[in-house]
């Protein structure tokens, strides 16, 4: 498979790390605007091949498949022009800003009949994958509650870099430059963490944002400083099971940690991960009655590169696609839509 990686900024380097290493693929092209920040990446990467526009390495042509790394704004178009020229995408979350234009990409590109994923990075996490299926096999009987967490703390802290000076962060809190602050950056993530591990799609929500004071006039240079920092939902899965979801960025001592536990009428299962490591326990049987929950040792999973590469090959569509990310979109544009008007909203 010949692969077209667009946006060569942070992420990017992860996208052309983890394609270089798998078997039969190569990266036959960068694409930025901006002509130092393509020519670096490419040489850090080997790649012989840099453009200054999508279009241009379209023209061009001798490609596969793209790696669609540019910021969330987007995303749309250039998917919308990949999918056009014949190229199968693998997309960045979220897929779009909002759930009109997801679909308009999810129904193209199975229209063309091209494989379309969306690198929801948190379906790597074999323990997610080990909860999925304990949920699924019935050990914990039907689902009753679950609660999830996305927490970050780049806000208070200058692990990451400085959020103040530096355009990788700043982009994230403004609304023109294509935020929706963190519903729509980790927002994304957690939901479909959630949805994904207790086993059902979402029926309802109700969610509050809050975008607190960061800098005189909340603004830094030409960033407005308005997307939301924080968000608390209250959910309802097709399931039945009734749950709590929350995200910031102010979570000091917590870099980059989510958190999922699913209650069923037999047991629990609680999935913990964070940069550094992930962890999955299980309270089930007799340890009901005592309380007692046991970690549970899991072997590594597929990555999405590796399943993209893998559909690309077979021609089958794999998970996550265009049309699961288009659903959690709509969930995400529902939740603003309740924060305004203060009224829980069904998904369906």
């Amino acid at each position: 498979m010949r692969l077209l990686i667009l946006g060569t900024g942070g992420m990017a380097n992860t996208h052309a790390k983890h394609f270089a290493a798998i078997d039969g693929v190569t990266l036959v092209g960068g694409v930025d605007v901006d002509p130092a920040r393509v020519d670096a990446f490419n040489q850090v990467h080997g790649i012989e091949r840099g453009f200054g526009s999508l279009d241009a390495a379209i023209a061009w042509g001798q490609f596969d498949a793209i790696a669609n790394v540019t910021p969330d704004s987007i995303h749309h178009p250039t998917t919308m022009a990949a999918l056009r020229a014949g190229k199968h995408v693998f997309c960045e979350k979220p897929l779009a800003t909002d759930h009109a234009k997801a679909m308009e990409m999810t129904e193209l590109a199975e229209q063309m009949g091209l494989i379309n994923m969306v690198n929801l990075t948190y379906r790597n996490v074999s323990q997610l994958q080990k909860a999925r299926e304990i949920v699924q096999s019935g050990a914990v009987g039907k689902v009753k509650h679950f609660e999830a967490s996305y927490l970050q703390s780049w806000l208070v802290s200058k692990a990451w870099g400085d959020w103040r000076t530096e355009s990788q962060w700043l982009w994230r809190l403004s609304k023109k430059h294509g935020s929706n602050g963190v519903l729509g950056d980790i927002g994304v993530h957690i939901l479909d963490f959630a949805a994904y591990g207790a086993g059902s799609d979402f029926s309802k929500v109700f969610c509050r944002l809050e975008t607190f004071d960061k800098a005189e006039n909340d603004r830094i240079g030409e960033y407005d400083l308005d997307a939301n920092d924080s968000f608390a939902m209250t959910a309802q899965l097709e399931n039945g099971a009734l749950g709590v979801i929350h995200a910031t960025r102010w979570a000091t001592g917590h870099f980059n940690e989510l958190r999922l536990r699913v209650y069923g009428e037999l047991g629990s299962v609680e999935v913990q991960h964070r940069h550094d490591w992930s962890k999955l326990f299980t309270c089930l049987g007799d340890d009901a009655e005592t309380g007692t929950w046991t970690e549970v040792a899991v072997e590594p999973v597929p990555t999405n590169y590796m399943r993209f590469v893998e559909a690309v090959r077979s021609g089958k569509n794999l998970e996550p696609s265009f049309r699961h990310a288009t659903a959690i979109q709509k969930v995400l544009d529902l939740a603003t839509m309740t924060d305004r008007d203060r009224v829980e909203l069904v998904v369906s």
